[in-house]
């Protein structure tokens, strides 16, 4: 039953039976509220849309809720939930707020890059960014891939909802168990690899930052190549049901990266057996 019905149901209580507006509203299951809301008229409604406007050009940063309370101050007979349709149809936003910087600053540049800086050895220079993609419902999947980029080995992949700083920093922690330290590690200016919390814990294991120069992606070219390897055998002709189950193929594929396909850079031989070339264990 609408609203409306359960006013006119009140009503009727009160003036057939004698019973107090009070007791007939708790019969009907109307708050009383609603049963003394007196309906505006369509010349009502378009003095009140002024009003509100009047307010909204005065204040272009206040939402309707704000406007509301105001015009409630200044004697409007009205509830909340009209003043937010009336809002909307008007056609009213609140104007982005202007995001601070976070006091991060790109920190790379070009002498950083892959070819001013090339891997020479095995564990002297890693790579490592974060891609993206999407569950089939909609929901954020977070890939963080390293790689060593002498033998283009793929060293391991972090896949979680979201990865920050302190995810970045126990992935790499278990990878230097695994593989032994690098001298340094090269990554683009992400939030996560620039964070202090990061930077200061690399330092602690003697592992230099290298950040290549900002929106210079080919300035780390050995980590896009392998994210592009992912990204059109794995993420764009899969779909992931949950994170855990894109944690479970991609890991499943990375074996598959590493043992299979040859690389002209490494004369025609897979990472794996490059790696184990160089006597290393991939």
């Amino acid at each position: 039953m609408s609203p409306a019905r359960r006013r006119d149901a009140v009503k009727y209580l009160v003036r057939r039976h004698k019973v107090s507006e009070r007791r007939a509203c708790r019969l009907v299951g109307q708050h009383r509220s609603t049963q003394r809301y007196q309906v505006l008229l369509p010349e009502q409604e378009r003095q009140l849309a002024a009003a509100m406007n009047a307010l909204a050009a005065k204040w272009p940063r206040w939402g309707y809720r704000r406007v509301y309370q105001v015009l409630r101050d200044e004697g409007w007979a009205v509830n909340r939930k009209r003043v937010e349709r009336l809002w909307r149809l008007e056609g009213h936003r609140v104007p982005l707020r202007r995001v601070k910087a976070s006091g991060q600053k790109a920190l790379g540049h070009d002498g950083n890059s892959i070819w001013m800086r090339p891997a020479s050895a095995v564990n002297h220079i890693w790579a490592y960014d974060v891609m993206s993609t999407r569950t089939r419902r909609g929901g954020l999947v977070r890939i963080l891939n390293v790689v060593d980029e002498y033998t283009r080995v793929a060293l391991g992949v972090l896949v979680d909802s979201s990865i920050g700083a302190l995810h970045v920093t126990a992935f790499l922690e278990q990878l230097f168990e695994q593989h032994g330290r690098p001298r340094g590690i090269r990554s683009d200016n992400g939030r996560e690899f620039i964070a202090a919390t990061v930077i200061n814990w690399l330092r602690e294991h003697d592992v230099e930052p290298i950040f290549v120069e900002k929106a210079s992606p080919r300035q780390s070219s050995s980590i896009e190549r392998f994210n592009g390897s992912m990204r059109d055998e794995v993420l764009h002709g899969e779909e992931f049901e949950s994170v855990l189950e894109a944690r479970v193929v991609i890991t499943a594929w990375l074996d598959i990266y590493n043992q299979q396909p040859p690389h002209r850079a490494l004369g025609m031989m897979t990472a794996a057996a490059f790696a184990l070339a160089q006597n290393v264990v991939a």
